[in-house]
């Protein structure tokens, strides 16, 4: 009996030997163990790592559409085009046209002299010089006052020129102004020590610009009520023969 119970627990000992073998290598084989697991995990850290990346590709990508395509749309593009557009060939000759194009001679772009003559007696020539940096027209003729005289002497209608007379930078127009009577005649005589010459315009009337205020001899000028002007004059000796 004794030797029957040790046969029977041995027999136990070796099938549960036998069985547990199965189990281990059932475990290592069906792919479902741990190496299964790392290879799932590796899987999953895989598929991780591309949805990771995708979103930076696509960045990248975008970007590089936005810098080769932005420069040719850029606002600030436009607008150094527009900056940098040269000016019109038609508009060049208008400007230019403009800048040369004459102007009314008046105080601010001439000198005036004042210069009492010996001959013709009782005379004094006005000398108007265009100092500006582009022609100038003398209109008319010289409204010019003495003192305080509330009017202007009359013009000799004679004297009038056949054109306009015309100045070019530098150069110089002429009137002459007849102070008083050679015979005595004239009446309220009176001596003046200033003068303004005011310029006329195109229309005729009123002045132009700013008057001028040239100087007289400190002794000043004698004057009396046949006081009168010539037209403005080219040349001076047009201006002298009044």
């Amino acid at each position: 009996m004794s030797d029957l119970r040790t046969s029977r627990t041995r027999l136990v000992g070796a099938a549960t030997t036998v069985v547990l073998a199965a189990l281990s290598l059932t475990a290592c084989s069906d792919g479902t163990g741990v190496r299964g697991e790392s290879v799932a995990t590796a899987g999953t850290a895989g598929t991780s790592a591309t949805h990771s990346a995708s979103p930076a590709s696509s960045s990248a990508s975008g970007t590089s559409t936005a810098a080769s395509g932005g420069s040719a749309k850029s606002p600030a593009g436009t607008s150094a085009s527009k900056a940098a557009a040269p000016v019109s060939a038609s508009q060049a000759p208008a400007a230019a046209a403009a800048a040369d194009r004459p102007v009314t001679c008046e105080g601010s772009v001439t000198r005036t002299v004042a210069a009492p003559l010996t001959r013709p007696v009782n005379h004094m020539l006005l000398t108007v010089t265009n100092t500006g940096s582009r022609s100038c027209y003398l209109y008319g003729y010289p409204a010019v006052r003495f003192g305080g005289a509330q009017s202007v002497p009359p013009v000799i209608g004679d004297s009038k020129p056949q054109a306009v007379v015309t100045l070019a930078p530098g150069e110089s127009g002429y009137a002459s102004v007849s102070l008083s009577a050679t015979d005595g005649s004239g009446t309220n005589g009176r001596t003046e020590k200033s003068l303004t010459v005011y310029f006329q315009g195109r229309s005729g009337s009123g002045s132009a610009g700013t008057g001028a205020h040239p100087s007289l001899p400190a002794k000043g000028v004698y004057v009396d009520d046949s006081l009168k002007v010539t037209y403005w004059q080219q040349s001076m000796d047009d201006a002298v023969s009044w």
